[in-house]
């Protein structure tokens, strides 16, 4: 006899409930297996999903206790909650003016060696007091929320300093802790060599190894140390300081890797074991083979290729063949992608890299979880995990992507909670941060 499920929260009769899990007995990046209930419905208690299954069934089964909430989903798409796994959130300033640079001929790497580009958002960001920066994060956020994202990293990587590596960090911290949508928090201080330390690499890369990635951690400040590395950047010796300096301290492990150039970045991430390896435009068919071997994640970007006017996209089926997990981020920053919106950079996915569409929805949601080691918790609807859901306004789940660059989502659930409805925010989840 089946036995009642208590439940706070139940959306009903959705068109589909969507979702993907690893396949079973597969090694990362082997298909993921999906699942598709037509007329279903996705129960909730205390932020844990207790039920997922057909409309009739979770009538009879789930009890919705007297303070609960129904929502109907009639012809309409529930998602397990989107996973953004690539952002740069804290930051001061914009950089329109250099947009208009890159669409009259100049390239993203003219435009750093002028003194544009990355330090140019650093100038504007140790400039900015800590509670601008938190201001910033939040109304990031709050875009990314009413696109369905409920769980995002966020990288540092514009102070480049000790002190302003850690006020981006706290900055954060601080917006993780009065918003809906999570933050992984990521220490990019590898992001390029600052100016006053243009003579003095092996100075910098020291300072970043023995102080920054040591308080960070000490802090509790970042879960994961990012590195660039690029010919503009950082050499894959001087990455390999750092980031062993972040594993002896406890940090997780990304790299940008063979994004501008092939520079055997995808080896170097394999090789430390790292977690992702992001970018990949230029990724070799050795370094495919090693990131399968070693289980690393491809974070593919592809609406940044679009933004710079590169022609270069990354190669996302030949990653998979090789049996490579692929998620999918927008790289939400100033200079190279100023965008929140992670549905549209899953649907330029599928057109510039000829991904399907099922495979560039798990690259949002279980693929995007493993890339932040979360996929225990979170990625896929399964009872036991997050209560966080996505619910579109679309009969099928293809035309998320197939309408493309209008927001398709309706309600968001976070944590087994309502935060946005009719695609709007409930302002009423989140009170005001504390100053700093």
């Amino acid at each position: 006899m089946n036995r009642t499920i208590q439940a706070d929260l139940v959306l009903t009769g959705a068109a589909e409930v969507v979702t993907f899990r690893e396949a079973p007995r597969g090694r990362m990046g082997e298909a993921v297996e999906q699942t598709t209930v037509r007329n279903g419905s996705v129960a909730c208690r205390r932020g844990r999903i207790v039920y997922i299954g057909p409309a009739a069934e979770c009538e009879r089964r789930v009890h919705l206790t007297g303070n609960g909430e129904a929502v109907d989903c009639a012809g309409q798409v529930i998602l397990p909650g989107l996973i953004d796994p690539h952002t740069h959130l804290p930051f001061a300033g914009d950089r329109a003016h250099e947009f208009r640079l890159r669409l009259r001929g100049s390239s993203y790497e003219a435009i750093g060696r002028a003194g544009g580009g990355i330090l140019s958002t650093v100038r504007d960001t140790r400039a900015a007091d800590e509670d601008v920066l938190v201001e910033g994060c939040l109304e990031r956020m709050d875009r990314m929320l009413t696109f369905g994202v409920t769980t995002a990293e966020a990288k540092s990587g514009y102070g480049l300093s000790l002190r302003d590596e850690m006020r981006q960090l706290r900055a954060i911290a601080r917006a993780d802790r009065h918003h809906p949508v999570d933050l992984v928090p990521t220490l990019l201080a590898a992001h390029v060599v600052p100016a006053e330390y243009a003579d003095r690499r092996q100075e910098y890369v020291e300072l970043v190894a023995k102080q920054m990635v040591p308080a960070a951690a000490r802090e509790q400040l970042a879960r994961f140390c990012d590195v660039f590395v690029e010919e503009a950047a950082f050499t894959p010796n001087e990455a390999r300081t750092i980031l062993e300096a972040a594993r002896r301290a406890g940090l997780g492990l990304r790299l940008h890797v063979d994004q501008l150039s092939a520079g055997r970045g995808a080896e170097l991430a394999a090789e430390l074991g790292a977690t992702s390896a992001d970018h990949l435009e230029h990724v070799s068919p050795e370094g495919m083979k090693a990131l399968a071997r070693a289980g690393t994640v491809a974070v593919l970007l592809p609406a940044v290729d679009l933004f710079l006017g590169k022609r270069t996209f990354p190669p996302a089926v030949d990653l998979m063949r090789a049996g490579v997990p692929v998620a999918l981020a927008t790289d939400c920053n100033p200079g190279s992608c100023m965008t929140e919106n992670l549905p549209l950079a899953a649907s330029l996915a599928c057109m510039v890299t000829s991904m399907d569409t099922d495979e560039a929805l798990a690259g949002m949601t279980i693929q995007a979880a493993r890339s932040l080691s979360l996929e225990a918790t979170h990625g896929s609807l399964e009872p036991g995990k997050a209560g966080d859901l996505a619910v579109f306004a679309v009969a099928e789940r293809t035309r998320i992507l197939y309408h493309f660059g209008i927001n398709h989502c309706r309600t968001v659930v976070k944590a087994g909670k309502v935060v946005v409805r009719d695609g709007r925010r409930l302002l009423e989840e989140s009170p005001e941060p504390e100053p700093a």
